[in-house]
């Protein structure tokens, strides 16, 4: 028999940086547009938008991630940093 343990490390487990997101409401000339790419470059190229774009913006992945035992497909604001903190090689808002 296998005992289970339960840590922080289950709140918030690896992340596939690698699954198809969208970046939506992301202004470019006169319209809107989604860019569906990978999460680790969709969250970075929000970590490039000024601030009120960073607000406005909308990231939604193929795949439920769980952060801090809440688990999402669709991020706004402060959850996509919280999804930036926890990506490898992505830079943080404050960088």
């Amino acid at each position: 028999m296998t005992e289970a343990t339960w840590g922080e490390s289950a709140k918030t487990p690896d992340i596939n940086c690698r699954m198809s997101a969208s970046l939506e409401n992301v202004p470019c000339g006169d319209t809107n547009i989604a860019e569906v790419t990978n999460l680790e470059r969709a969250v970075q190229d929000w970590v490039r938008l000024d601030p009120e774009h960073r607000e406005a913006a909308t990231l939604t992945t193929d795949h439920a991630v769980q952060i801090d035992g809440v688990s999402s497909t669709t991020f706004t604001g402060e959850a996509i940093a919280a999804l930036a903190e926890h990506l490898p090689s992505t830079p943080t808002v404050e960088e």
